[in-house]
Parts: structure tokens; sequence; C-alpha cells
């Protein structure tokens, strides 16, 4: 019963747009995070690959490279996300601008 609320709560969530907005850009981060690593593994500039494996903690070493890669990458893609929502691309931005009415009052002499 409480797994079918986790399910049902987490739908009920991923149906907020700014919500889905984020749990996609966090998983292109988080993607490009691992793509990253795997090329820094794969092709081990300055003996990188060698270095981490040499040490008899290196899933560790492993765990925390990648922790921090997509913490990086995932919230810059997510803040790029959100600073784009109020861009000329959006379909509600017309990019005409509007003048402001201010109300002031009048000097006396």
């Amino acid at each position: 019963m409480e797994e079918h609320m986790d399910t049902t709560s987490l739908r009920a969530l991923l149906r907020h747009p700014l919500i889905r907005l984020l749990a996609v850009n966090l998983a292109a981060g988080a993607g490009a995070a691992v793509l990253l690593a795997g090329g820094l593994l794969a092709l081990n500039p300055a003996h990188l690959r060698e270095l981490m494996f040499a040490d008899q903690a290196a899933p560790v070493v492993l765990a925390l490279m990648l922790f921090g890669f997509v913490v990086t990458f995932g919230s810059a893609a997510m803040g790029s996300a959100i600073m784009m929502l109020g861009g000329k691309d959006h379909p509600r931005d017309s990019g005409t601008p509007v003048p402001a009415q201010v109300k002031a009052a009048a000097r006396r002499s």
C-alpha cells in the first residue's frame, strides 16, 4: 500500500511543468556527466585512470568524481533551463516593450 502511494505522489509531482522541466534537464546533465567521466577514463589524460585505480579505494574515488560531475553538470543544465524561461523564444512573450504608467505629483515652486 505504501509503495503505491509513493508512485502516485511521484506521478502527481511530475505533472507540474516546472518539476518536469527540472527533472529532464537534471537527467540531461547527469548523462553529460557520465559521458565526460567515461571519456576521461577512456582517454586517460595525465595518467588519471592509472592514478585512480592504483589506490585500494578506487570505487570511492570514481563515485566521488562522478558525483561531483553530476552535481556540476546537472545544476548547470537546470539553471540554464530556468534562465531560458523568460527569453524571446518563449511563445507567450511577444518581445514588444510595453510603456509603464507612472504617477508623479507636480512640483510647486
